[in-house]
């Protein structure tokens, strides 16, 4: 059924298909109902755009949000075997709108799309694998409850029981070298949500609609397994969750974005992303957050942090150029990084989904906070490297 999906990917007009496939959006301004409510859309068919004003509420706000057309659940982690051995992980739910309103009362008709990335990172083993889903909510066959924390895509699942997330998937790999592998996690909520933005309305450009609401849970205590190839390993570590809903993001000349999570040893952590333009100035709304270690959020705008690229890996499947090594400076917190890839090649390409190339994977950091030395791990997000600008596909 993967490949009919696919086509309704490449027909739907909206930030739905951008991401499915890469084809172009077309997404109508936003207007204002008569309700007040900002709206996307054609005709009597609307999605709802991102406000200022309006509270992230937990738990409620970690279920579903069909009024909006882009929704995801972003889960990425450190974790360390009894045996010394190191592992990354990510897990990705997204929901993607096609149809506001659809005509069609089948339970075939496509409201909405669930696509799922889940990959792992092997660092002794030297080897990054990872797999992908597309499948429609109508038949059972995935979906995303409003009422309670719960995202699925047939047996790969994201729910929440108390303060407590639980993971599993069962894949295998894409590549020249397939192997099965598989993750059975807990994550536990340890503190209170990191906000983005304007109290979790975080703008991404000049048009108040290109916005998303965004908060992260960015120290989470995490134990489970992983399988790889058979063997399975008992692990624990830390992980990071962002949860993300709007409708309209970017705009002309926004190219890519590079996105870091970072845990640092001190009990801080740091959510930091910069937009690349096409004419290589410096974007507005590259922002970030820093989060102390009792969980407190405050906004770092762009002109207070330094994200400088250094060596660069190619990839030999879609020769972009991404740096896997970087300078993080911030001098109002005394903090002068460098984040390093743990693997070179920790890049997905999802023909089967997204249709998107794009570099997410496991990092170490090292340097000095208040002139002494620290250290930290995290993950870093590198897309817009291949294929056209990322703002031919999220407006």
């Amino acid at each position: 059924m993967r490949r009919p999906l696919r086509a309704h990917f490449r027909s739907a007009c909206g930030l739905a298909a951008a991401l499915a496939v890469g084809s172009r959006l077309c997404v109508v301004p936003g207007q204002a109902s008569q309700s007040g409510t900002t709206t996307a859309g054609t005709g009597a068919s609307t999605w709802r755009q991102a406000a200022p004003g309006r509270p992230i509420v937990l738990p409620a706000d970690h279920a579903s949000h069909p009024e909006y057309k882009l929704e995801w659940w972003y889960y990425t982690g450190n974790l360390d075997g009894a045996d010394g051995a190191r592992y990354g992980f990510q897990m990705t739910f997204f929901r993607v709108g096609v149809d506001p309103a659809p005509k069609n009362r089948s339970r075939w008709a496509v409201r909405d799309l669930i696509m799922t990335h889940v990959a792992i990172t092997d660092v002794r083993g030297r080897r990054y694998l990872y797999a992908e889903r597309l499948n429609r909510p109508g038949l059972g066959w995935a979906g995303a409850d409003t009422e309670r924390y719960r995202v699925w895509n047939e047996e790969w699942e994201a729910s929440l029981q108390g303060a407590t997330h639980h993971l599993k998937a069962a894949a295998v790999s894409v590549g020249d070298r397939p192997l099965s592998f598989s993750l059975d996690l807990t994550l536990a909520e340890t503190q209170p949500p990191a906000l983005h933005g304007d109290a979790g309305y975080s703008r991404k450009g000049s048009d108040p609609g290109n916005a998303s609401h965004y908060y992260s849970l960015t120290r989470m205590p995490t134990r489970g397994s992983l399988t790889i190839d058979g063997r399975t390993f008992a692990v624990t570590g830390l992980s990071w969750m962002d949860h993300e809903f709007g409708t309209s993001f970017l705009e002309t000349g926004q190219i890519g974005w590079d996105w870091f999570a970072i845990q640092l040893a001190d009990g801080r952590s740091l959510m930091l992303y910069r937009f690349r333009r096409s004419d290589g100035t410096k974007d507005p709304r590259s922002s970030g957050t820093v989060i102390d270690a009792a969980g407190r959020a405050t906004p770092v705008g762009f002109e207070a942090v330094t994200l400088t690229p250094g060596r660069a890996w190619i990839s030999t499947a879609s020769t972009a150029p991404y740096p896997v090594a970087w300078r993080v400076s911030l001098p109002r917190e005394r903090l002068d990084l460098t984040v390093d890839a743990v693997l070179d090649n920790q890049e997905l390409r999802t023909a089967e989904s997204t249709g998107v190339a794009y570099w997410e994977g496991t990092v170490d950091v090292r340097g000095t906070a208040d002139g002494r030395p620290i250290t930290g791990r995290g993950y870093l997000e590198m897309t817009g490297y291949s294929g056209q600008a990322m703002a031919n596909y999220l407006r």
